[in-house]
């Protein structure tokens, strides 16, 4: 069960007051004098939610007599520049955030066997997970490991955070590619917004069975948006066992899954200072696809949009071989040699998997430094970014359905990252 949590409308300094509730209670229940403690907070794509300044606040309380360093969960993403962690977590010293490295840092502790893979996932995976993560988790002794993070629904394991944070947020690569390809196979929509996804229960293993030594805890955040359409902290769940995160994800299940007819046209909106590349702003994809009409469009805001992938191979994978579809994504699979790209970087062909509607709806980008040609080449349809926001005003857009003055209805969603819109026939 839950250390504790709260279950409220919460502002900051609710937020921080139980921020310190979680760090006596990790002196409590843990250690009591830490000398070495350790936080792993998610990446500045999450920064929305707080963990910023959570992670910040548990610095502070811990620096006083402990040597305290942070590990963004990156996993294959970009790490941060020096200036996006002082936006992101304040006062935290430069020296003490240690860049992760999803190829060169993995050391492997075991593996998810093969026959659990293809049990828990109805035969559509059949391959070994290694289990393989930073080396500072076990090559350094801690006194305490806190994870701080948002549980909202993702398309990979259902819901984010909690155990997410090792084994992808921290994950060696060939942990991450096998892991993508597992929950590709087993199909975007059958795990978004499912409390446990067979890869979510293939993390549980893997944790109870090599981690449950650690002395570690978990300080997750809900959010939803409010009556007056602000995007608020609506519970914090702490504690150290896997109810913590079901009883969070159970409440995200409740507040951050909208449920709305068949939507011919959505307008979404990817954060400028959060969103680089497709990788990520592609949760524009992901969270509305449910959603989506047959034949209908889906226009993508994203000032901040550069690249395409997080990684410069990535980016040319990517670039290589464009959002396809399943169909046509694994017959080059299935066709490829082992040291191929598609196989050596399973994780992106998972990704291109996941980016694609499948023919099903068209997905055009409003990007902020991508070109028309660059971003047709991978099979995204381009909106001149400064014509797209004076048309639509994002700044006077109302979540949900709007009806623009020449007539057309549109629906906006200013923060498709905090939940999962869907029709009631699409959602699991």
């Amino acid at each position: 069960m839950p250390w504790f949590q709260e279950e409220r409308t919460l502002n900051k300094q609710d937020i921080i007051a139980l921020t310190h509730r979680f760090a006596d209670e990790a002196k409590k229940r843990i250690c009591a004098h830490p000398k070495r403690v350790l936080l792993l907070p998610p990446d500045l794509t999450r920064a929305h939610c707080g963990a910023g300044y959570i992670t910040e606040e548990l610095y502070n309380i811990f620096a006083k007599d402990a040597e305290v360093q942070i590990i963004p969960t990156l996993g294959q993403h970009v790490p941060h520049t020096p200036e996006q962690n002082r936006w992101m977590f304040g006062n935290v010293p430069e020296e003490k955030i240690y860049k992760h490295d999803w190829r060169a840092d993995a050391k492997t502790i075991g593996e998810i066997p093969a026959d659990f893979v293809k049990e828990i996932s109805n035969g559509k995976a059949d391959w070994p997970i290694p289990v393989s993560l930073n080396y500072k988790l076990f090559d350094e002794k801690w006194d305490i490991i806190l994870n701080i993070g948002h549980v909202v629904p993702h398309e990979v394991l259902g819901f984010a955070n909690h155990n997410k944070n090792y084994f992808i947020g921290i994950g060696g690569k060939d942990m991450i590619c096998a892991s993508h390809m597992m929950a590709a196979c087993c199909g975007i929509e059958e795990n978004l917004g499912i409390l446990t996804t067979p890869l979510r229960a293939c993390f549980n293993k893997a944790e109870e069975e090599f981690l449950g030594h650690l002395p570690d805890a978990y300080f997750q955040v809900v959010m939803a948006y409010n009556d007056a359409d602000e995007l608020v902290h609506t519970g914090v769940y702490a504690g150290d066992d896997v109810e913590t995160y079901l009883s969070a994800a159970r409440a995200s299940r409740k507040q951050n899954i909208t449920i709305v007819p068949p939507l011919k046209k959505v307008v979404a909106v990817m954060q400028g200072d959060e969103f680089y590349s497709t990788w990520v702003a592609n949760k524009a994809v992901y969270r509305t696809r449910k959603a989506m009409a047959d034949g209908g469009e889906l226009l993508i805001i994203a000032p901040g949009l550069k690249r395409f992938g997080e990684q410069p191979e990535i980016d040319a994978l990517i670039r290589k071989y464009g959002y396809v579809g399943t169909e046509r994504v694994m017959q080059l699979y299935n066709a490829a040699g082992p040291e191929d790209d598609l196989r050596d970087l399973a994780v992106g062909t998972a990704h291109l998997i996941h980016g694609s509607s499948e023919g099903r709806f068209t997905i055009t980008y409003a990007p902020g430094d991508v070109s028309r040609a660059d971003m047709e080449s991978i099979n995204f349809g381009y909106a001149d970014y400064a014509e797209t926001v004076r048309r639509y005003d994002i700044e006077k857009l109302q979540n949900g359905f709007n009806t623009m003055p020449d007539g057309e209805e549109i629906y906006f969603i200013s923060t498709p990252s905090a939940g999962l819109w869907s029709t009631a026939e699409r959602l699991n």
